[in-house]
């Protein structure tokens, strides 16, 4: 249910004063270099980062951040980090992911029609990674004091098969001393994700001997036992609340045409609102998948091609879990938003999805994940694009938000 953040006098006690002019400062900063940063956001998309193969991107961003004046490091999974120290220990972290959903040979290079650019992976997530460098330069320039310590973060592994592995890292490594958390996630400034929607990757695979498909026709097939499954499964009906679903994203196996296949495989993405639901759909999704082997052993039987040697094996593996969490409506991670929304004259709904913020939600510490400013579509499509137009809303309002939970010194 869509939700917009409402005024309250204790809310708004949180926003930076309006009249420290190094507050001034940063927000003109990021307005008057909103040209600088879509050139960096072109520099940053043209240079690949497919799953697990997110270091070139890396390598840039770190000079990018070493640039801007802050020290610059790598972790063990990756991540590149960035501090801009503050008066205290108390770290919030502003954290953007360096992966895309494309895989290595995809074609990159940003081209424009009018005022947009079009590129795969333009918005999601070359938004965030050059927003992140944005703000670092802009509390630079601007000489501003956080209270908090503030490390900004382009991080590993946030699409895909990844797990969120990068930003896992980094919370266990700092949880101690984290406070919030702030991820940059596309462009759209009209919503908040203040939730943690949970997800599960699931990876089957069915084997069998193999044949050919004349003189060996009747035996156990993985792709036709694997049809059987999915045929089930899509019919499966889930809830409207909590909001459920599932996604057969990849199918594989076979050699030839004329060649019975030793295996098959498939990945399966499934979302839930709820674990409970999530739970329920993943078995669900076992037992229509045994099912199908089932059958096709039976079919296999009827035709006296089933026997010693001559059957299907089932393995299902969980590739990935994405945790659930929720902000509480009374966080002052939220009351900095709306302060910062009020300033700008902006107005966010609470969104629920899967992002960074899932791993700190699920922990208790407070996260939420925000777009950077402009507009963009089609996102994990090779026709994404990305429009300019406005973005120093989103930098603003980010900045705004980050100002109001890391403190701005006297």
């Amino acid at each position: 249910m869509t939700a917009f953040l409402q005024n309250s006098p204790r809310r708004a006690a949180t926003a930076p004063s309006q009249d420290d002019a190094r507050v001034a400062r940063v927000l003109e900063y990021l307005r008057a270099n909103v040209t600088a940063t879509t050139e960096d956001q072109i520099h940053i998309t043209e240079i690949p980062a497919p799953p697990f193969h997110e270091g070139a991107r890396a390598a840039f961003l770190k000079k990018l951040l070493s640039g801007a004046g802050l020290r610059v490091d790598s972790d063990a999974a990756g991540n590149v980090i960035a501090e801009f120290p503050g008066a205290s220990e108390d770290l919030v972290m502003v954290v953007s992911h360096l992966d895309t959903v494309f895989p290595s040979g995809t074609n990159v290079s940003v081209k424009r029609e009018g005022g947009r650019l079009l590129a795969p992976g333009i918005s999601d997530n070359g938004t965030g990674l050059a927003s992140l460098v944005a703000l670092a330069r802009a509390l630079r320039e601007a000489r501003i004091k956080t209270s908090s310590t503030v490390l900004f973060v382009a991080d590993v592994g946030e699409e895909g098969e990844g797990n969120l592995r990068g930003v896992r890292a980094l919370v266990e490594a700092h949880r101690k001393r984290l406070k919030y958390v702030i991820a940059l996630d596309g462009s759209s400034t009209e919503y908040v994700t203040t939730a943690a929607l949970a997800s599960k990757r699931v990876e089957i695979v069915i084997a069998g001997p193999g044949g050919h498909s004349w003189s060996d026709f009747g035996a156990p097939n993985p792709i036709h036992a694997l049809g059987r499954g999915i045929a089930r499964f899509v019919q499966t009906r889930v809830p409207e609340a909590p909001r459920t679903s599932f996604n057969i994203g990849e199918i594989e196996g076979g050699t030839s045409v004329n060649t019975i296949p030793e295996r098959a495989a498939m990945k399966v993405d499934l979302r839930s609102e709820s674990e409970t639901e999530l739970s329920k759909i993943e078995a669900v999704l076992r037992e229509a998948i045994q099912a199908g082997v089932e059958e096709e052993m039976a079919a296999a039987r009827a035709r006296g091609m089933a026997g010693s040697g001559n059957n299907l094996e089932l393995k299902i593996a969980v590739l990935g879990v994405r945790p659930a969490g929720e902000l509480p409506e009374n966080s002052p991670l939220i009351a900095a938003l709306l302060a910062a929304d009020n300033r700008l004259g902006n107005r966010s709904r609470h969104e629920r999805s899967s992002t960074d913020a899932n791993i700190p939600l699920s922990l208790g510490i407070p996260a939420i994940s925000l777009g950077a400013g402009g507009r963009s579509g089609g996102a994990h499509t090779l026709e994404e694009w990305y429009d300019p137009a406005g973005r120093e809303l989103g930098l603003q309002r980010v900045a705004l938000t980050l100002l109001g939970v890391a403190g701005v010194e006297p």
